[in-house]
């Protein structure tokens, strides 16, 4: 793997991005072998020690990432994966999250009109799971048309990660925000760009 970026890579993933994903495994050095010889293949990687992930639906989730990156501290890696965004979060969160999320009665079982029925169950992965990561290539057109992209790719040993408490508060801005959209056309998906350096 080369030390420096791809021009062509416009998923945004560095060598030191992909150091720190591959390091979640237990065989880091094979995961990266594996990476240099095919860049754009997905890898499950386990959760728990170097990262947990929060999954949402993509709109949702799309909500959320906004309210980080425009009201918020930004986000760590973000993914989208079938459907589904990948917000990559503080070891821990998994655990942490729904309980939190209980406390401020978001859950399903307890739904309030215009309150938590426009929170969709977050799938909060931590230790014991695993995740499938988009590939390193994860910007490319066919990577883009399979719904497995990068948004906010690794570009450190050492991203800053939120936790629970700043993906409740994401979660919770969202889903107010939500409430107060009327149906209109959905925004051309690929407009959002977030700018890494205001990243903690």
């Amino acid at each position: 793997m080369s030390s420096t970026r791809n021009a062509s890579d416009v998923s945004g993933v560095t060598p030191d991005g992909a150091a720190w994903l591959a390091s979640a495994g237990t065989y880091p050095r094979s995961t990266l072998s594996h990476w240099a010889e095919r860049a754009d293949a997905p890898v499950v990687l386990p959760c728990g020690t170097v990262f947990d992930v929060v999954s949402a639906p993509a709109i949702f989730g799309r909500r959320m990432l906004d309210r980080m990156w425009d009201e918020g501290p930004g986000s760590g890696p973000v993914a989208e994966f079938r459907g589904r965004m990948l917000l990559f979060a503080a070891p821990g969160t998994a655990q942490r999250l729904p309980a939190l999320l209980e406390w401020e009665e978001w859950d399903a079982h307890d739904r309030e009109p215009g309150r938590t029925g426009a929170v969709p169950p977050l799938l909060c992965h931590g230790t014991g799971d695993a995740v499938t990561v988009p590939s390193l290539t994860g910007g490319t057109a066919a990577t883009v048309r399979s719904g497995s992209r990068w948004l906010v790719a690794p570009d450190t040993r050492h991203p800053w990660l939120p936790g629970p408490e700043v993906l409740l508060w994401a979660a919770v801005r969202a889903a107010r925000a939500a409430v107060r959209i009327s149906i209109s056309p959905p925004a051309d998906q690929d407009a959002s760009v977030y700018d890494v350096s205001r990243r903690r």
